[in-house]
């Protein structure tokens, strides 16, 4: 997605996040989604958390890894929300 210039249909994209605290949704179908903050902060508060994005456009499936982001990457784009 984004910058992959692969073509997809931003108004199908699901997106949810998972870990062992449960499981919070917060886009369905291009739109986001209103979503218990709580519940937000523990599953993302997690070691590992799995970010689950659904094209809604085939039976292809890929699994991608990441790591920890960095203290500054995280203010910088958490700032939003405070």
């Amino acid at each position: 997605m984004g910058y992959s210039k692969a073509p997809f249909r931003p108004e199908f994209v699901d997106v949810k996040f998972r870990s062992p605290a449960g499981e919070v949704a917060v886009c369905r179908k291009g739109a986001g989604l209103d979503f218990d903050e709580d519940q937000a902060k523990s599953v993302l508060s997690q070691d590992e958390v799995e970010i689950l994005v659904s094209l809604n456009e085939g039976e292809a499936e890929a699994s991608c890894w990441g790591c920890d982001l960095t203290y500054d990457y995280v203010k910088i784009n958490g700032d939003y929300r405070t």
